[in-house]
């Protein structure tokens, strides 16, 4: 079968493979990469799962692997076996909101623990990324839309060390969070506040290089169902984030090769 348009490449699956489970007990399951193929298809078109082609198996398929993949921590594993070779010299965090399209608004739980806020565009979800000086996603977050970027992003930054840059804009910017990445050895050059009396260190020259976070939302915005919220549970669309970003790492190992 022709490998159709939004399909793994031979080697996007040899670095995938190796990652999945092998426990094949019981009934033989609809091939994997058949399958994962198809949860990229609609990961990219943001068509809904009953809408996959049947060259993929049956739909009901693809969304239980889905599902029961990302409950076993499979998505996660995957994201932190092909993120092992960031460049974390420098990195960049920001954040993105995403509309929460109205078939995910409808669980009736608090938006807090859905990761939805309101706004004036209605209900939203905030992605936060920290990337690598590449601009390949390190750590994902989702918050609700309205959640400050900066106090969100406190969780996020234990993994910055000696040596290590911190680039982000001004809603960053706190001397409690430059005291604590200093005791980690790391340096956050983030724009200052401009009511700031003592004002910090900035390199002006080093922050150019933080469009790289914006360049990855761009391409992560790629994947419509990433650039609009379709599930209802944010860890499924948790785990759709990060599946894109597996994508993108993928293809940044290609452009390299």
């Amino acid at each position: 079968m022709p490998m159709a348009r939004f399909d793994l490449t031979d080697a996007e699956w040899a670095a995938i493979e190796p990652v999945l489970p092998t426990d094949t007990r019981g009934v033989e399951r609809v091939d994997d990469r058949r399958v994962l193929n198809g949860i990229f298809w609609r990961l990219r078109t943001g068509a809904p799962w009953a809408d996959i082609p049947a060259r993929y198996g049956p739909q009901t398929t693809c969304g239980n692997r889905f599902r029961r993949w990302r409950k076993a921590g499979v998505w996660d594993r995957l994201l932190d076996a092909v993120s092992k070779a960031y460049d974390g010299d420098v990195q960049m965090i920001d954040a993105t909101s995403v509309r929460v399209h109205q078939h995910a608004a409808t669980a009736k739980k608090d938006d807090r623990s859905r990761c939805m806020g309101h706004s004036r565009g209605g209900l939203t979800t905030k992605i936060h990324a920290l990337v690598d000086a590449e601009g390949r996603p390190i750590a994902l977050k989702l918050t609700e839309g309205q959640a400050h970027d900066g106090r969100s992003s406190d969780d996020m930054l234990g993994a910055l060390g000696p040596g290590q840059t911190l680039l982000g804009d001004r809603a960053y910017d706190s001397d409690e969070r430059r005291d604590r990445l200093a005791q980690q050895g790391a340096w956050a050059n983030v724009r200052p506040m401009p009511n700031r009396k003592n004002v910090p260190a900035f390199s002006a020259f080093l922050y150019r290089y933080r469009n790289l976070v914006e360049r990855f939302f761009n391409k992560i915005k790629h994947f419509r169902a990433v650039a609009t919220r379709y599930d209802k549970d944010p860890a499924n669309y948790l785990a759709s984030v990060k599946l894109a970003a597996v994508r993108i790492w993928l293809r940044s190992y290609e452009s390299t090769t």
